[in-house]
């Protein structure tokens, strides 16, 4: 695809990178974003689902494109934000979304599933950040989007690296909307209990079960990605920095 428009001074028309974006909140945010008039770049490892979701997006007449691609790999992913950069001439928003949940309790001793949820949903998320920050800072603007977790807030029983992770990504996107220039936005989007994926691949029967009921009450992932929506919908000088969003009934 060619490159997009200009962006005009409510900030329409943006250029946004979705990692994760196959499925759950990630192909939610897509359609939303792309529902606002943005052009979407749909990333994740499954290409099919992208390929299906991109075509259910143009067919609605949005403006969507697809990168196979792996966040725990550094190359690829500067490679991909690159070549976006290169294809639209720029690049106004990268949603880090890319994430896995195999909960479990500490002495399952599961340590390559603690070494998963590392690789994806702490290193991911920094090679997201190293990829897109030179972009943003040679065009003066951009806009970091991190989708973090409950689980940044609270640990339960089964939740302790997966927390842990959640937390990392919390604070790591604090510490880069301190550091930057007031031209990058930075923005922590914390969702509650949502329907997805996330939960289908966990392989401990404790956390399976603890699951069950913890997932009684859930949200549709699109109530995650209408609050995305907004936060990159702000005019520029407005930076929304977190969001915290669950089922009214989900206590904690």
């Amino acid at each position: 695809m060619g490159r997009v428009g200009k962006v005009d001074g409510m900030n329409t028309n943006k250029v946004v990178l979705i990692t994760g974006a196959s499925s759950g909140i990630g192909a939610a945010t897509a359609t939303a974003l792309a529902g606002a008039g943005h052009h979407v770049v749909l990333a994740a490892r499954r290409t099919d689902l992208l390929a299906g979701l991109a075509d259910a997006i143009t067919a609605s007449g949005g403006s969507a494109s697809t990168r196979a691609l792996d966040v725990t790999d550094a190359a690829a992913v500067r490679a991909a934000v690159d070549a976006v950069a290169a294809d639209h001439g720029r690049l106004d928003v990268i949603v880090n979304n890319a994430g896995v949940m195999p909960l479990s309790r500490m002495d399952a001793l599961l340590v390559e599933q603690w070494d998963r949820m590392v690789e994806v949903n702490v290193k991911g998320l920094l090679h997201g950040i190293a990829a897109a920050l030179p972009h943003f800072q040679a065009q003066g603007g951009g806009h970091f989007v991190t989708v973090a977790s409950i689980g940044a807030h609270e640990v339960v029983p089964t939740s302790a690296v997966y927390s842990a992770t959640k937390f990392a990504a919390w604070a790591i996107t604090e510490g880069l909307r301190q550091e930057l220039d007031p031209s990058i936005r930075v923005t922590t989007v914390s969702p509650g209990v949502v329907e997805s994926e996330l939960a289908d691949h966990i392989t401990d029967p404790t956390a399976r079960e603890a699951m069950r009921t913890y997932r009684r009450n859930t949200l549709p992932a699109d109530t995650i990605a209408r609050a995305i929506a907004y936060a990159v919908g702000e005019p520029a000088g407005v930076d929304v920095n977190e969001i915290i969003v669950r089922p009214t009934a989900q206590r904690p």
